[in-house]
């Protein structure tokens, strides 16, 4: 599907809270094919360090990193983790060196411990793909420091939503809160070779789009039972979470401004939105 125009990030400079961002990470391969998706991403990174100057990091959920309950990266310089196997070399050559945050990730936990939820530090955790990947088209030059947090095994989309909820206030002082996951993920069907979408993941996708649009969380929330064809878009929920953490974040009234509504290989949609303030 064709690309629509990359929306401005805000309609008004001066908003004090910074939007919020899903995007679908896809396959490993999007770092080197980004597609329409991967621009897309790079003109909405710039326009948001020329509107907000003090951007000061990024907290990023990602699928591939599940822990025991919640886990906050640490560290101040993560090492980039090429954690997939089968691709071409090239792949493996790609660094994303961007710095850690230390003190943002100790407000993170700071704000999770106070919403009742447990949660620790990881010192030792590099970037993995689910982060690196979307990050290295977001801000290409690697300048904007990460924090990735950990989806917590067992948790469900409302559990996911609180913790986004819990970061909200984040969005005041300069940090962009990310959710990286996938709109649709059933890589059983992975063929790699079909030109058109999937009926299936079209459906699902404007299914989802819809609710967006009319601010209909309960039903988001509810997804698994209401949404056409949710099960096979997902047989497992894990790349499907992290929209429940832009959502929180975002709060109730916030409007997606899709960047994307891109679908690779025919069955892996590359929907990515920014939330934000009508």
């Amino acid at each position: 599907m064709n690309t629509p125009h990359t929306p401005s990030v805000t309609s008004s400079t001066t908003a004090a809270a910074l939007p919020v961002l899903f995007v679908s990470h896809g396959a490993p391969l999007f770092a080197l094919e980004p597609g329409s998706t991967g621009p897309a991403l790079t003109r909405w990174g710039a326009e948001l360090k020329a509107q907000y100057p003090r951007l000061r990091g990024v907290v990023i959920m990602s699928p591939h990193w599940v822990a025991r309950g919640a886990t906050v990266m640490t560290g101040a310089q993560p090492e980039t983790w090429h954690d997939f196997g089968g691709f071409p070399r090239p792949l493996y050559a790609l660094q994303y060196p961007a710095a850690g945050a230390p003190a943002l990730a100790q407000e993170v936990l700071t704000l999770l411990v106070q919403a009742g939820i447990d949660a620790r530090g990881d010192a030792a955790r590099p970037f993995d793909h689910g982060a690196w990947v979307p990050l290295m088209h977001l801000f290409p030059q690697a300048d904007v420091p990460v924090v990735q947090v950990a989806l917590p095994v067992g948790a469900g989309p409302a559990e996911v939503y609180a913790m986004g909820a819990a970061l909200r206030g984040l969005r005041e002082q300069g940090v962009l809160v990310v959710g990286s996951g996938s709109m649709t993920h059933n890589l059983a069907e992975f063929f790699g070779g079909a030109d058109q979408p999937a009926s299936y993941v079209v459906e699902f996708s404007r299914w989802i789009e819809a609710q967006l649009q009319q601010g209909d969380t309960a039903a988001l929330l509810d997804y698994r039972a209401r949404a056409p064809h949710a099960r096979r878009a997902h047989p497992t929920e894990d790349h499907f979470l992290p929209i429940f953490f832009a959502l929180g974040a975002a709060g109730e009234g916030a409007e997606a401004h899709y960047l994307s509504r891109e679908v690779m290989y025919g069955m892996l949609a590359m929907d990515a939105f920014a939330l934000q303030a009508a």
